[in-house]
């Protein structure tokens, strides 16, 4: 049986315009069967059900791998200040200002972190034609987008480093010194 498909547009909401339509086409008609009748809006949802899903999938990845990023960085980090208690003490003891020894910890943070910006931009290039098919309405080598994680891995780094940073900044000299 031959199937047609018949697209009208209207101001009337579409909620009143189906029955009327489908009794106007079944007058003309009575051989004539709707099987079915759907909004633009229905249409246009459906048509973009699925790469939505595979957007907020990807999305919902993201933020879980930014977390984990996080408390990584913050652990490798407060674990590095806790194996230099006793070098933070001598430089306290010999006398570093608090800020020294902040700005000495973030520092080193920021230098791996630099690394990994450049290797992880560096990654992002060479897979953009891999996810160019998932990208709406941004090119694969947009420069905002980089720029815009590059800046969000520096300020997660400046955030999970200060802590530790300053905890090391107020450590005794004395405690640091005797412990080992």
């Amino acid at each position: 049986m031959p199937q047609a498909e018949i697209i009208v547009r209207s101001a009337v909401q579409s909620g009143t315009l189906t029955p009327k339509l489908n009794a106007a086409i079944m007058r003309a008609s009575p051989f004539i069967q709707v099987h079915k009748s759907q909004t633009a809006e229905s249409i246009i949802a459906e048509a973009v059900a699925q790469p939505r899903f595979a957007m907020t999938l990807i999305g919902a990845f993201a933020l879980l791998a930014l977390i984990l990023a996080v408390v990584g960085l913050y652990g490798v980090i407060s674990y590095s200040v806790s194996q230099r208690t006793r070098e933070i003490g001598v430089r306290i003891a010999l006398g570093a200002q608090p800020r020294d020894v902040v700005a000495l910890i973030l520092r080193q943070g920021f230098t791996l972190v630099a690394l990994g910006i450049i290797l992880g931009i560096s990654a992002a290039i060479a897979t953009t034609r891999v996810i160019q098919s998932l990208l709406f309405d941004v090119g694969s080598m947009d420069l905002v987008t980089f720029l815009i994680a590059a800046a969000l891995a520096a300020t997660v780094t400046s955030l999970a480093g200060y802590i530790p940073a300053r905890r090391a900044a107020l450590i005794d000299p004395l405690a640091a010194l005797r412990a080992e």
